[in-house]
């Protein structure tokens, strides 16, 4: 008899994040894979307990392994709309169709179902009434439009 599998851990939303991105700069093809930059120019984020600006502090480092496959690994920060700042540092991944990769190196919108776009964003704050999150980890489900990336962010419980 097979052993009952536990209980999924529960995640409750933390915060909507509308993070606006420049074009990106195409670095080439490393020996590795090629390997994009996309400058993060600002945006907003709203949840039940924060919400405030993306400033323009960051670029997400994209390394595409294969026609289907996006690494992706970004670094920015938000500002509360008490002045409380958090540092993010997202890593995750994109996969989809190579047609549907294509198109949204294009620029072009996909439909979000048609996309596996999942991180692990990493908060960090010096803020006392936020310093819980430096203690906690989080996930997020993400949607890359034109001009935006849209991410939902979650605590793990």
């Amino acid at each position: 008899m097979a052993p009952t599998p536990p209980a999924a851990p529960p995640l409750t939303f933390f915060a909507h994040l509308s993070v606006h991105v420049d074009a990106p700069y195409d670095l080439g093809e490393a020996p590795d894979a090629h390997r994009r930059l996309v400058p993060l120019t600002g945006g907003r984020f709203d949840g039940p307990d924060v919400r405030g600006v993306v400033l323009p502090s960051g670029a997400d480092h994209q390394v595409l392994r294969t026609a289907t496959l996006t690494e992706l690994d970004a670094r920015y920060a938000l500002e509360t709309d008490r002045g409380e700042r958090i540092a993010v540092h997202n890593t995750g991944i994109r996969a989809g169709s190579p047609e549907d990769i294509a198109a949204l190196v294009r620029g072009e919108r996909v439909a979000p179902e048609r996309i596996y776009f999942r991180s692990v964003p990493r908060l960090t704050t010096a803020a006392p009434r936020l310093a819980w999150i430096n203690e906690r980890l989080f996930v997020a489900v993400g949607e890359r439009r034109p001009d935006s990336v849209e991410l939902d962010v979650f605590l793990l419980g």
